[in-house]
């Protein structure tokens, strides 16, 4: 037991994360009655380690939190990795990780990953605060309410990103190839797991089901069976599947969606083991949908709602409608460290049925339809009035988003021009404001609710309007 504790207090050097990550793999691939350990290997590992560890704690400036630098420890092995998917979780962000699967938290309601050295934004649950403010999917974070991230762990950035319902964080983004900074406020609210969300649509004599998946989490199977059975008591044509926005979740929830969908005549995915050995997944289905069936996707669609499009279009042929994939084709999976803390770790590729790896390519549309121009606006944030004869970057926002409502603006260049006051005074009288032709804070407020009214009428969503007329079309 003494020699026990000993190799456990050996793990306690940050720095020799990816060294004790090394030695560890040696003692558990090496061990057993085919490859017996390298015992002398072994050894010489564990004694550099116990030296560093050593040198640590009676040389180091400072006084050393073992229990810090074992949470360091394991974090370097992690990060050695070079995966970003592949994450530490003290206890408290694992208490985060684990609620924002089952019910709610407080935060802005976005999904981050790690990409080498950038954080990315994967996408937004729809109607959150990180969408309602501009946040959007590939957006690069480099920043937290003015702070740098760049020594951070995904953990601790998703931790600095949540807080009290009611309170504002700032988040500072680079966005697009022109590496556009972009500091965006927050106001961080209560974000429920609602996951599924249904309506009919009517196209002539066709009604048209609608479901939407926002993510697969503890209850989405069942919330949809609930769902559906509705909508097919009150009789549908054909039915959309919205995964748009969508940043995965369980492979258990996505696995018990398909079995709703996806007949059993061919593996609705495959789990590649790093041996190369492939073990299949199928749905209990027996017979399709006696209607057809379309799924929307977008490049916010990652993960377990890539499994669900290339399952819909690879095994029964239903047509995907959007734009292109996130593309992430790993699995992982949550091992308890026994302290209330967890490891999420990597541990296979999943391939479509049709054995291909999707991994940072994506999945492509059958039809492709892109969104219009509205739907890629960010709300403006402004701290000063903007006004005829100004120039300035936030004014080429303005234009472009007057323009977007159907105000006409001759130039969306950032210059403040008589025409852009024109469509301003125009918006303004519209929206019942003072009619000065400035950019002030409820002018502003009021262009926002305009953007967001847009985006949520069915009419301007071209991806929907697309999969309803193809299913009335193929009913």
């Amino acid at each position: 037991m003494k020699k026990y504790n000993k190799l456990l207090l050996i793990v306690v050097c940050m720095a020799l994360g990816a060294a004790l990550f090394f030695a560890v793999e040696h003692l558990v691939l090496k061990k057993g009655p085919v490859q017996q350990a390298n015992e002398t290997e072994v050894a010489e590992t564990l004694a550099k380690l116990e030296k560093a560890q050593e040198l640590i704690k009676k040389s180091y400036v400072e006084k050393v939190d073992e229990a810090k630098l074992l949470d360091g420890a394991i974090q370097g092995m992690v990060a050695s990795l070079g995966d970003p998917y592949s994450v530490y979780m003290d206890r408290e962000t694992s208490k985060q990780f684990e609620q924002s699967l089952d019910s709610s938290f407080s935060g802005i309601g976005a999904e981050v990953t790690k990409e080498g050295e950038n954080f990315i934004i994967v996408d937004r649950f729809k109607g959150s605060p990180a969408e309602q403010a501009g946040l959007k999917p590939n957006d690069k974070i480099k920043a937290i309410d003015g702070e740098s991230i760049q020594s951070l762990t995904l953990y601790e950035v998703t931790a600095k990103i949540r807080g009290p319902k009611g309170s504002k964080v700032v988040i500072g983004v680079e966005r697009g190839d022109a590496a556009k900074n972009l500091d965006i406020t927050v106001t961080r609210d209560e974000i429920p797991v609602e996951t599924v969300h249904s309506k009919r649509f009517k196209l002539g004599s066709s009604q048209i089901g609608y479901l939407e998946i926002t993510t697969f989490a503890k209850g989405t199977a069942e919330d949809l069976k609930t769902e559906l059975t509705k909508l097919e008591s009150e009789g549908i044509n054909g039915l959309i599947l919205d995964v748009r926005g969508n940043p995965g979740g369980l492979l258990s929830s996505v696995h018990e969606v398909l079995d709703e969908f996806v007949t059993n005549k061919k593996p609705f995915m495959y789990i590649e083991e790093r041996n190369g050995e492939r073990e299949p997944l199928s749905s209990v289905l027996e017979e399709k949908k006696e209607y057809p069936i379309a799924t929307l996707i977008d490049g916010g669609s990652a993960s377990a709602a890539e499994i669900l499009a290339a399952g819909m279009q690879e095994v029964e042929g239903y047509p995907l409608i959007g734009e292109k994939t996130f593309g992430k084709g790993t699995v992982q999976q949550s091992y308890d460290l026994g302290d209330g803390s967890q490891m999420k770790l990597t541990m296979s590729k999943w391939l479509t049925p049709n054995k291909k790896w999707i991994h940072k390519e994506g999945i492509q549309p059958t039809l492709e339809v892109s969104q219009p121009a509205v739907f890629e606006l960010v709300p403006l944030q402004s701290a000063v009035v903007l006004k005829k004869g100004m120039n300035d970057e936030k004014i080429s926002v303005l234009q472009n988003i007057l323009n977007g409502l159907g105000y006409e603006v001759d130039r969306t260049d950032g210059y403040f021009s008589g025409s852009t006051e024109k469509a301003l005074t125009a918006f303004q009288k519209s929206a019942g404001l003072k009619q000065n032709g400035e950019a002030n804070t409820a002018t502003l407020a009021e262009l926002d609710k305009a953007i967001q009214t847009y985006k949520e009428n069915p009419k301007h969503d071209h991806q929907l309007q697309s999969a309803i007329e193809f299913l009335s079309q193929n009913e």
